[in-house]
């Protein structure tokens, strides 16, 4: 039995349990890897081969694993039917969604059965030295617990889809982002996509003065000074920081 596969869809749910009430642990975006450990009835448990996560995903027909070559690089890229600018359908990718291109015809490369514009995708190689470069795009983003695209993203998904882009892993959980990221920074000491982590929530600073992140009780990816976001924190949920690492 063929257990690699490759996600199809724009964005797959991967959920807790197998049951569609259970919570949804994170996202696979288009182009995503995955090998299916057991099927349950209707439901199939996976291990996603970029960052090791598990869980489950309701049945469905996959792809063949997608050896990509290109990933879009806006946060929401319009496919079209042809190459031509009047045949927009009302499908989108989604930051980081990873294509096999295999033509080009104008200002339009082809994957699958759809065309996309080539302004919104990069070669799978390029890495940019501004490892947080995009991750303003994503300002105003609804906060979505599980959540890694434009229609809504948590705080530890925000670290790993821009890193990622960068073809850097990075961990899916903010706790694992923690460990896996060993350089300790001092809070006075902090620069530009320095990584501020509490128990449960992460933070990325654009300066020594502010950061960005997905924030809960805001319910959407907001800019804030790094101070009063710290305090803010410790006066709402009791929460220190517990280390700032340099990526």
């Amino acid at each position: 039995m063929k257990s690699n596969f490759g996600n199809n869809s724009p964005v797959l749910n991967l959920y807790n349990k197998s049951n569609l009430k259970s919570k949804i642990d994170t996202q696979l975006l288009y182009g995503e890897n995955f090998r299916v450990i057991k099927k349950i009835s209707n439901w199939k448990k996976i291990r996603i081969e970029r960052d090791g996560y598990t869980g489950f995903i309701k049945g469905k027909k996959f792809s063949y694993p997608i050896q990509a070559n290109f990933k879009v690089s806006v946060l929401k890229a319009k496919l079209f039917s042809k190459p031509n600018i009047k045949k927009s359908l009302n499908k989108f990718l989604t930051y980081d969604s990873r294509l096999k291109v295999n033509e080009k015809k104008g200002k339009f490369a082809k994957f699958e059965n759809y065309w996309i514009k080539k302004s919104d995708i990069k070669k799978i190689n390029f890495k940019s030295k501004d490892l947080f470069k995009d991750i303003k795009k994503f300002k105003n983003i609804k906060y979505l617990w599980g959540g890694k695209s434009y229609r809504g993203i948590d705080c530890s998904a925000l670290v790993q889809v821009c890193l990622n882009q960068n073809n850097r892993y990075c961990p899916r959980d903010s706790k694992d982002q923690e460990k896996y990221f060993k350089k300790k920074i001092q809070l006075k000491n902090i620069r530009k996509n320095d990584i501020i982590f509490w128990k449960g929530h992460v933070a990325v600073a654009l300066s020594q003065k502010k950061l960005i992140h997905a924030y809960g009780p805001m319910k959407k990816v907001v800019i804030m000074n790094i101070d009063k976001t710290i305090k803010k924190i410790y006066k709402t949920a009791r929460l220190k920081v517990t280390s700032i690492r340099r990526v």
